[in-house]
């Protein structure tokens, strides 16, 4: 049942939505349909969005910041708060309509995850505020439906990603500090995928084999083709003679580096017409259940 006393307060709170980087990324195969098969790991950032959430007192389901030229329908938020609702058993006469807020800080077509991470917050928290009851097990296949890295956010751990993308086993990355960057461009992650110059064989490997420093992003040279500004920009963070990976499909790029002085002295070096910023690498989402 809802619990008025319980999610009273969660109604006025900020939920983070943080970023994600594939620490690698490999194209392993394809599938009959199509759909590509991955091996990668994911690994939350200590930065990101942030969604708010207020009931209605009626059953409307609206986004108060809709994104520039993203109609409010089409918004992973919105579609995993309808979806949420449609699977999760909400009592007759409990709160049904919400109105979704959220201060954007990841870039659009970045490779960071912002929409799914939006879309699982939202899950995440209107599961509690709704009082639902749903497994993460439960969420997680409501999640893929949104999109391949919905779950992931949901799963909450850092993890070897398989399959297109569902297939989780855990793994600790050593502790690190990353700057990424954001490239002034959007690239397209169907058009990457598209691309007949993708290296779709590479040799799969075991989740046990997996060790930090491994592999790097098949993506990343289809997309440097593409659009120069990020090879540019990893260019830059290479010639700091540091690890440097595209995240994703792009366009955000990241460095790592052992400690936080060592990241924050790399971003005050910054040339005046790149963007970037500073974060720790986290390993527990900071919505994950225990």
């Amino acid at each position: 049942m809802n619990d008025p006393s319980r999610t009273a307060g969660d109604w006025g709170r900020d939920w983070p939505a943080p970023a994600k980087i594939n620490l690698f990324l490999h194209v392993v195969g394809r599938r009959a349909d199509g759909y590509h098969l991955l091996q990668t790991v994911f690994r939350f950032l200590d930065f990101g969005d942030a969604l708010r959430f207020a009931p209605r007192a009626d059953e409307a389901i609206v986004l108060a910041t809709p994104l520039p030229g993203v109609p409010a329908a089409s918004d992973l938020t919105v579609r995993a708060a309808h979806a949420l609702r449609a699977a999760g058993g909400i009592r007759l006469g409990a709160v049904r309509g919400v109105t979704i807020r959220f201060e954007k800080r990841l870039p659009l077509g970045g490779g960071l995850g912002g929409g799914s991470s939006n879309a699982a917050t939202t899950l995440l928290a209107l599961n509690r505020l709704w009082d639902c009851g749903l497994s993460s097990a439960e969420l997680q296949r409501i999640g893929l439906a949104l999109g391949a890295d919905v779950p992931v956010f949901l799963h909450g751990r850092s993890t070897f990603a398989e399959g297109v993308g569902e297939r989780f086993t855990d793994v600790m990355p050593a502790p690190a500090w990353y700057l990424v960057l954001m490239p002034p461009v959007v690239v397209p992650t169907v058009e990457v995928f598209r691309a007949p110059d993708l290296c779709r064989d590479t040799p799969a490997i075991a989740p046990a084999q997996w060790r930090d420093g491994f592999g790097g992003n098949d993506l990343e040279p289809v997309a440097c083709r593409l659009y120069p500004e990020v090879a540019r920009h990893l260019d830059w963070l290479r010639a700091l003679g540091v690890p440097a990976r595209m995240s994703g499909s792009g366009a955000c790029c990241f460095g790592e580096f052992p400690d936080e002085a060592a990241a924050r002295a790399a971003h005050a070096s910054l040339p005046a017409d790149m963007r970037g910023f500073v974060a720790r690498g986290v390993d527990v989402h900071p919505l994950a259940v225990p």
